[in-house]
């Protein structure tokens, strides 16, 4: 066994250490301490880990150490999605700080590395808290700084023994987190990362394994149907597939790249773009070719350019990608399995792609970005001014690279970003560090009526600083309790819980349990108010009944005559009520 990893190798044990993380994702997603229908652990690292494996599958070989690491650091940047997502793309960019620097790693080299990855992911959290993915991380690396230091020579045992302190370390993460114990699990951030390093030492020891990487997302076409079968040609919106390769000539960073992306989100769709050091592959479908073809030349010469008319040739389309699709055939130029070829309605050029697709707004000092989830929540911040809704909330968290092309398309001097849950806060803060041109302030609202709150005390004649203070000061007045069912039987704040009963789940906590909704949800507004509260908010989700609703609201209404009660609908999937006192 060699005692160094090169370049190829560890692509290889990137790619099936991420495969394995998607393997196991719905185990790690029911780790969640809470037995809510949404544990979203698993997915938010899998789709992390997924943005720069897709990429770096793409990549093509040979692949020189400086390349994979920008891939990997830059790609799980973007793609970061929840706490444990952001914190697991801080791990994979500090441990690309030492791979970028050396052509092969050897044992030194590798716990030179999981230092800075630690050092990395600590950094971006406010307040770490021990038992987590954090602890589990740091273990590992301080297993490796001492065999290092011992003068280990035999990479196999070194990496095994590294494996074998990250489970002795997730083991105890229930001893270090009551809730872990209470709930009789260990951490599942903690658990995703070990995947990760089991699946990277199966391609270490060679092991035979499908490196082939699809989306994460699933979003993508049923088996069996044929992309774009039943789409008229009258109905494609951008009738150009536009192909090229930019042969760079200047450095394209994470931000150059970004903005492209977002230049070309705003004139098409169907974008994939795939860049290493020395070329750019792009595939966009749009009315305007020229568009894109003009702002590429600002990096550098094009070459293997390819523009199809889609609508002369939509029929033709739809056998070959047929025939692709039954024979798992890629078409030579490394973007077959990315392109969306599901083709949406047409339009007249720059017209089309200007109002259907991204209007531009005129310029103004202050713009607002907020998480939502359901079509009445998503009015309501409409209705209070917001200019962004990104879809997400607790069963899909946005990425970073969502907020980052969303503050992009606004032509604002202050951008206010409201994350609405505290599993997308963190996510939200990296996209200050991408977005240069803009002043990104994030309020850190953990639920959607304290980013309603926050939104509704912004005063215009105060600058952005004294608004932020404001925001911050009148949010931690919220409190929220939430009504789901649980998914499994545990004991968690001393409530015993069965599967399918309902639960309040308030800030801190479970506040109420029970078989019957209404008993749950007027037992958790029991909990939540007190002497100095004005004003209850009810929203009732997808699955409720308005008349239902009403009825619950009338029981509020009575029992709290001191209170301003009010009712609205929210259409949010899983929670059956959300509801705020303050």
């Amino acid at each position: 066994m060699s005692g160094t990893i090169n370049s190829a190798l560890l692509k290889k044990m990137f790619l099936a250490g991420a495969k394995n993380l998607d393997a196991k994702k719905e185990w790690i997603n029911e780790l969640n301490v809470f037995p809510v229908p949404d544990g979203d652990t698993g997915t938010n690292m899998t789709m992390t880990i997924m943005s720069a494996a897709k990429e770096v599958a793409n990549a093509g070989d040979p692949i020189d150490m400086v390349s994979l690491a920008k891939i990997i650091s830059s790609g799980s940047l973007r793609g970061a999605r929840g706490n444990s997502g952001v914190i697991l793309s801080q791990l994979l960019r500090g441990f690309t700080k030492v791979m970028k620097e050396n052509d092969e790693l050897d044992i030194k080299l590798i716990a030179e590395a999981c230092e800075k990855a630690v050092e990395s992911a600590y950094k971006a959290v406010m307040k770490p808290k021990e038992g987590t993915i954090l602890t589990v991380a740091k273990g590992m690396s301080d297993k490796a700084r001492e065999l290092a230091d011992a003068g280990c020579d035999d990479l196999q045992a070194f990496i095994e023994e590294i494996i074998k302190e990250g489970d002795i370390v997730l083991d105890k993460t229930p001893d270090m987190l009551p809730v872990l114990k209470q709930a009789g699990v260990v951490d599942s951030g903690g658990q995703g990362l070990m995947q990760v390093i089991k699946g990277a030492y199966d391609a270490f020891m060679g092991k035979e394994l499908d490196f082939e990487i699809v989306s994460a997302t699933g979003n993508g076409p049923s088996a069996g149907v044929t992309p774009g079968a039943d789409i008229d040609t009258e109905d494609i919106k951008f009738g150009y597939c536009t192909e090229f390769i930019i042969m760079l000539n200047k450095t394209f960073n994470v931000k150059l790249e970004m903005d492209f992306k977002a230049f070309l989100e705003s004139i098409g769709d169907s974008i994939v773009l795939v860049a290493d050091d020395e070329i750019v592959k792009v595939h966009v479908h749009t009315n305007d070719p020229g568009m894109a073809i003009q702002r590429a030349l600002k990096y550098g010469q094009l070459s293997n350019m390819k523009i199809d008319n889609m609508r002369l040739e939509h029929q033709e389309k739809i056998f070959k990608a047929s025939e692709k699709a039954a024979a798992g055939v890629d078409d030579g130029t490394g973007l077959a399995e990315d392109v969306d070829v599901t083709i949406e309605a047409c339009g007249d050029a720059k017209q089309e792609a200007k109002k259907d697709n991204k209007p531009q707004m005129e310029h103004k000092e202050v713009g607002f970005m907020a998480v939502s989830v359901g079509e009445g929540m998503d009015e309501i911040f409409k209705s209070l001014g917001v200019d962004v809704i990104i879809s997400g909330g607790q069963t899909m968290n946005p990425s970073t690279e969502d907020f980052v092309n969303a503050a992009n398309d606004l032509n604002c001097d202050n951008i206010f970003i409201f994350p609405n849950n505290k599993n997308i806060v963190m996510a939200a803060n990296q996209a200050k560090f991408l977005v240069e041109d803009k002043n990104i302030i994030v309020i850190p609202t953990k639920t959607v009526p304290q980013g309603i709150t926050a939104i509704i005390n912004y005063v215009p004649d105060m600058t952005a600083e004294e608004n932020e203070a404001i925001m911050n000061e009148e949010i931690a007045n919220v409190k929220t309790g939430e009504v789901t069912y649980a998914v499994r039987d545990t004991v968690i704040d001393d409530k015993e819980i069965h599967q399918d009963d309902y639960m309040g789940i308030g800030d801190k906590g479970i506040l109420a349990v029970g078989t019957d909704i209404d008993e749950v949800v007027i037992s958790m507004v029991d909990e939540m108010v007190d002497d100095a509260t004005e004003l209850i908010s009810i929203y009732y989700g997808a699955d409720v009944d308005e008349a239902k609703a009403s009825e619950l609201c009338d029981i509020i209404t009575d029992k709290y005559g001191d209170c301003d009660v009010e009712l609205q609908f929210g259409g949010q999937p899983i929670y059956y009520y959300i509801i705020s006192a303050e």
